[in-house]
């Protein structure tokens, strides 16, 4: 960490506040908790390291791909690679779910005139945008790419647990324990997802047949409080 002012902005972007409405998703969790898959504390930390390790192959290296072409300049590249994700999405519920997260963020982006004038020209310009290439805009404030891809990967896993401590439901205590296990699993995941993004090509997999499968049935559960 470089300095005071890049550490504030990291714990800006992963804050719960950030009105980008993560707050609405549970990205599958409350149809494995309708099933019985997710049932206390233990399965909920298992549900959460599990997705972590989606984030880590996909997600989290194509993050900070958008990151560094953001930075560039390689606006056509960040945006091939936006609807290559946008694609990538299996279940209707979890494309609107990053367009629309993308969308409030990019809304912010511009109201709060974060980055240059021609990043956020290029951001206006996409009519859809994914969460993870909204994000790596915003991140692009003078932070470090792995610090900002750590803040990424920890606001993911806080917005897991808060879903689980409402939809098991788990004690606020148990929440933090499950967050608290899981720091050297975000460290993982970064390194994971630097390693893929450093490949000539970039090594991304989006092979999580178990999430469509509960994300498909979420759409048409009966009883839900999550969007996703």
């Amino acid at each position: 960490m470089a300095n005071a002012a890049q550490l504030i902005a990291l714990l800006h972007l992963a804050s719960l506040t950030l009105p980008a409405h993560s707050f609405s998703y549970s990205q599958g969790l409350e149809a494995a908790v309708h099933v019985g898959q997710v049932s206390d504390e233990t399965t909920a930390a298992a549900w959460i390291a599990e997705g972590l390790d989606v984030l880590a192959v996909c997600e989290a290296p194509l993050w900070l791909l958008q990151f560094a072409d953001w930075q560039a300049g390689r606006f056509d590249t960040v945006a091939e690679r936006d609807t290559w994700f946008l694609a990538t999405r299996q279940t209707r519920e979890l494309r609107l779910e990053t367009s629309q997260m993308g969308w409030s963020l990019k809304r912010l982006i511009q109201q709060m005139e974060w980055g240059d004038g021609a990043l956020r020209s290029a951001l206006a310009a996409r009519a859809s945008v994914t969460f993870p290439t909204a994000f790596a805009a915003a991140a692009a404030l003078n932070v470090d790419p792995h610090d900002g891809m750590t803040a990424y990967c920890f606001a993911w896993i806080e917005n897991q647990m808060a879903a689980a401590v409402k939809a098991v439901p788990l004690e606020q205590a148990a929440g933090q324990r499950i967050l608290f296990s899981l720091h050297a699993a975000v460290v993982r995941a970064v390194q994971e997802a630097s390693r893929r993004a450093a490949c000539h090509p970039p090594e991304l997999s989006t092979f999580s047949p178990g999430l469509g499968v509960l994300s498909a049935r979420h759409a048409t559960q009966y009883l839900r409080r999550f969007q996703s």
